[in-house]
């Protein structure tokens, strides 16, 4: 019985680290990264256009909409949707790959499709990252200065009811202004106790 609960324990598991636009979920993910954890992070595809400082394979897959639209018909895509007028999906083959190897993957994701990975995969460990109130969250989008302003007031208004759905996740977390290592610590031991639950989440293809 221990050594077949042993075993459940080890096995891969998914977690998802969503919340709205501005809360720092590419900063986590790449303090995550240089603590070299056995981690899969899954590299998400879009339509969208390649901002100054991104990586095309490393920070984003960037595809035109035909090479898109081929993905989803040939079902190479768990979840994709719509955002801000730019597709944006998750590659199956990563996903897969990952955990027949035994690694725990980690997917970027807003909470549209946060919501959708819960469907597919309904052992999958939801984490959202939020910040300390509303009002930072909108001073950190028009920080940013990525977005034209009709943009931008649509990114607030989405965020502003994003921040409604937190009850739906497992996990909230404050990712505090110049509080980067603590969210990251935080979200190492989530997944650290999840491998140590006495009833395991067992993620099924």
């Amino acid at each position: 019985m221990l050594e077949e609960l042993h075993a459940q324990q080890r096995s891969p598991l998914i977690f998802v680290i969503s919340g709205p636009s501005g809360v720092g979920k590419d900063t986590v993910l790449e303090a995550m990264k240089m603590r070299h954890l056995p981690l899969h992070y899954v590299v998400t595809a879009t339509t969208r256009p390649i901002r100054e400082g991104e990586v095309d394979g490393k920070d984003y897959f960037f595809v035109t909409r035909d090479q898109f639209a081929e993905m989803i018909e040939n079902d190479q895509l768990i979840e994709y949707a719509i955002v801000y007028d730019d597709y944006k999906g998750i590659p199956r083959q990563q996903v897969e790959d990952a955990l027949a190897s035994g690694r725990d993957v980690v997917l970027k994701l807003d909470v549209q499709g946060a919501e959708t990975i819960r469907k597919l995969y309904p052992e999958a460990v939801l984490i959202f990252l939020s910040t300390q109130d509303e009002q930072e969250l909108v001073d950190r989008l028009k920080a940013r200065q990525t977005e034209p302003p009709d943009n931008l007031k649509l990114r607030i208004a989405t965020a502003r009811q994003e921040l409604k759905q937190v009850e739906e996740f497992d996990y909230y977390i404050v990712n505090a202004h110049s509080k980067l290592e603590h969210t990251v610590d935080v979200v190492v031991s989530i997944i650290t106790a999840e491998h140590h639950r006495s009833r395991p989440r067992i993620i099924h293809p």
